[in-house]
């Protein structure tokens, strides 16, 4: 496989959505060496969707395959079981095997949202991780301190507060370097929050005898509510949204976060970008114009040139001239209670955000504000939450 070694596109690759390299100058040489490498990228399945959070290192992942490297996608059905505190505040339960199955079930759908599946390796890392032993486990562990472990910040706060935190919470870091040896990974991409637990590859690759990755770091994104974007909080807008949902949110997001947005979670080009992010510095720029670019550009590149533009025009009629659009997605439900349609119409995430949002006055039933969300629904009736989305029940 021959590699594109373009000095622009590599430049371009090192810097856009980029927080931190470790191993940059190696990385570099290698890329301009015409070298195809082995770029890594771990996900567990703690959730069923994929969101734009996500999306940012799987777009860094694409960087790398149009420029001719072998991706690596590593499903982390196993180490989805044991949960990963990194950006936790409390100890993340274990989840169970059929959760982990459930949630993963669409998991490679998703990422080919982004990447091209037939020029990925996709694995699943409970095929090395399941079979270790405790001497081989013994082994890794020796490569590191407790207090490489405790001296972490989120960790330290927890212990600060006299928060548990469990033993099988040291032993993640191990699991997810080991995957960086099981595959060979020359380079390895995640967020902010995983620089510990990349940094882990490099020790136990070195231990394997094996040249240590370098490491690519992307910033975390705000999601709805101005916090880091979690499907824990239901504040995410995910890859499978509804092409009318997605638009939605992303327009609800506040003004500062449409230059972040425009750079991570897309591929608009950078001088388009620094334009745009030139005009907004004029007091008398609405930033709606700018949110709209970029709804726009999200829908039509996770659905299609055609779904961004109905879904602008339903926006545009149903925010900013304040009709009710003549044409209403319909959901035959497999329960008529509000939280189940709600939930099943793709306009909250799960039940709890469905709670939320009626208990905070957001959902109407015929114009009419629901408080119940036990409320039973019965066909024709058309619920709406917010000013944006609406949906008739069949």
């Amino acid at each position: 496989m021959s590699t594109n070694t373009d000095p622009d596109k590599i430049k371009q690759l090192l810097t856009r959505g980029v927080e931190e390299i470790i191993g940059g100058e190696e990385l570099e040489q290698k890329l301009k060496s015409g070298q195809t490498l082995r770029v890594k990228l771990g996900i567990d399945p703690t959730s069923p969707n994929l969101h734009l959070g996500r999306a940012i290192p799987l777009l860094k992942l694409r960087d790398f395959q149009e420029l001719g490297h072998q991706v690596v996608l590593i499903i982390g059905d196993f180490t989805g079981i044991i949960g990963d505190t990194s950006d936790k505040d409390s100890e993340r339960p274990m989840l169970t095997e059929a959760q982990v199955a459930e949630n993963m079930k669409t998991y490679i759908e998703q990422a080919g949202k982004i990447l091209d599946l037939d020029k990925c390796e996709i694995k699943h890392n409970s095929e090395w991780l399941a079979p270790l032993g405790f001497a081989e486990i013994g082994k890794q562990a020796d490569a590191f301190s407790l207090s490489d472990f405790i001296d972490r910040e989120n960790i330290k706060k927890r212990l600060d507060e006299g928060k548990r935190v469990s033993l099988r919470e040291v032993l993640y870091p191990l699991m997810q370097g080991y995957d960086s040896v099981a595959v060979k990974a020359d380079v390895e991409i995640g967020g902010t929050d995983q620089r510990f637990n990349i940094l882990a590859g490099r020790e136990l690759q070195r231990l394997y005898n094996q040249s240590p990755q370098s490491i690519i770091t992307n910033p975390l994104i705000a999601g709805t509510d101005g916090r880091k974007m979690s499907s824990s909080w239901g504040n995410t807008v995910t890859l499978l949204a509804e092409p009318n949902d997605m638009y939605g949110k992303v327009m609800s997001l506040r003004d500062e976060l449409i230059i972040p947005y425009f750079r991570l979670t897309t591929r608009v080009d950078l001088k388009t970008v620094e334009q745009y992010e030139k005009e907004l510095d004029d007091s008398s720029t609405n930033p709606k114009d700018y949110k709209m670019k970029l709804a726009y550009e999200l829908v039509r590149f996770y659905h299609s040139k055609a779904e961004a533009e109905k879904s602008q025009d339903y926006f545009t009629k149903t925010f900013s001239q304040k009709e009710t659009p003549t044409e209403v997605p319909e959901i035959k439900p497999s329960a008529y209670d509000l939280v189940t349609v709600l939930v099943e119409a793709g306009i909250v995430e799960s039940k709890s955000e469905a709670r939320r949002a009626i208990e905070q006055n957001g959902v109407k039933v015929n114009e009419q504000t629901a408080s119940d969300p036990k409320q039973e629904l019965k066909p024709d009736d058309v619920v709406q939450k917010g000013k944006r989305f609406f949906v008739k029940v069949k």
